[in-house]
């Protein structure tokens, strides 16, 4: 499993184990390097980061490892920012603000960073790993990327996606199932029909396409990553375990929120942002639930919360923060990253070692 596995050749890795690029300060230089370190590989959530923050971020996890690490950005979709929001929305936003005693009807001047300049910084800081969801890569981006030796992962939630990704030239398809935290990759297109579970996900897209393909949702520990191997996985990927590390960026209380959920606690929702995400249910989903149909699409809604997802993390909120975290959450651990990439090793030949 671990001797001459092609994922792990290709990204020069000693363990084909993928810390997931969560956006939104959860991936901290610390945390990316310390997977690196480890033998894994770190990834940088870059999506919701301007050019100039990229660019110091891979700077400093050099400056901590020399090991291969990847960066993940959002493949940018059409929107309209100048689409009136429904009263109903605006009324139910408006009263969370009061709530936390931030001013109604903000101003919002920049709705998504502007990827042609995130691409640029990922291309002369000549990053070894590129993954990206939500869509497709354009050609002339994906020409750059081969050209300069540079190894291009997708996201894929279905078959349709993963031939589709196959098909434009990604080197791997990360293959998310529906139990994973965070936004749904989806774009062929993002519908509750997309909801797939890994079990089921992985070895349809195994027999799919000759590329590999990396296991992701819902894995917390050396049992799933010997099921994801089994699936026919050659790797796996990460999050909500990671996202409870020493070195996450994640909110104290997001942290203690993971830690303390069950598997019947996290719901999908696009009440944060406009898109299909799985995070841990509070009062904030809650509220938009009626109002779904009408919430503007993202990135316009996530764009929209944004005062009030910083204002519950500076007054430790939780109710109005975006808790996203995969359906077996309550497996996480707080431990050091390095502690847990060695455990999940560990654990991983243990279960495999019992099936012989």
């Amino acid at each position: 499993m671990w001797k001459a596995n092609p994922i792990a050749s290709r990204l020069q890795v000693k363990w084909p184990i993928i810390q997931a690029g969560m956006a939104g300060g959860t991936t901290t230089p610390e945390l990316v390097a310390a997977v690196s370190a480890a033998g894994g590989l770190g990834t940088l959530g870059a999506g919701y980061m301007s050019a100039e923050q990229i660019r110091q971020a891979i700077r400093a996890i050099r400056e901590l490892t020399d090991k291969p690490f990847a960066v993940n950005l959002f493949i940018p979709e059409e929107f309209d920012g100048e689409q009136p929001v429904a009263s109903t929305v605006a009324i139910a936003m408006n009263d969370v603000r009061e709530r936390l005693g931030i001013p109604a009807d903000p101003a919002v001047t920049r709705y998504a960073e502007p990827f042609a300049e995130q691409m640029a910084v990922v291309i002369e800081e000549q990053v070894p790993v590129f993954s990206f969801t939500f869509g497709m890569l354009e050609p002339r981006w994906m020409a750059e990327l081969k050209q300069r030796g540079v190894t291009v992962v997708g996201t894929a939630t279905t078959v349709r996606e993963a031939v589709a990704l196959e098909a434009s030239g990604v080197d791997m398809i990360a293959a998310q199932g529906s139990e994973a935290g965070g936004h749904r990759g989806s774009f062929l297109p993002d519908s509750p029909s997309n909801l797939v579970g890994t079990m089921a996900l992985v070895p349809q897209i195994v027999d799919r396409v000759n590329i590999p393909v990396i296991a992701a949702g819902g894995i917390m520990d050396g049992r799933g990553i010997a099921a994801a191997f089994a699936l026919g996985a050659q790797a796996v990927q990460l999050g909500t375990a990671f996202l409870t590390c020493v070195e996450s960026g994640a909110h104290p209380e997001y942290k203690r929120a993971v830690r303390e959920t069950n598997d019947e606690a996290t719901v999908i929702t696009r009440a944060f942002s406009g898109k299909s995400a799985r995070g841990i249910e509070n009062e904030f989903m809650t509220l938009l639930a009626p109002h779904d149909s009408e919430l503007p699409p993202y990135p316009v809604q996530n764009a929209l919360t944004r005062d009030i997802r910083t204002a519950a993390a500076k007054q430790n909120r939780t109710e109005y923060l975006s808790l996203w975290a995969g359906q077996a959450a309550f497996l996480s651990r707080g431990l050091r990253a390095e502690e847990l990439v060695a455990k999940l090793v560990e654990e991983t030949e243990r279960v495999v070692s019992g099936l012989r």
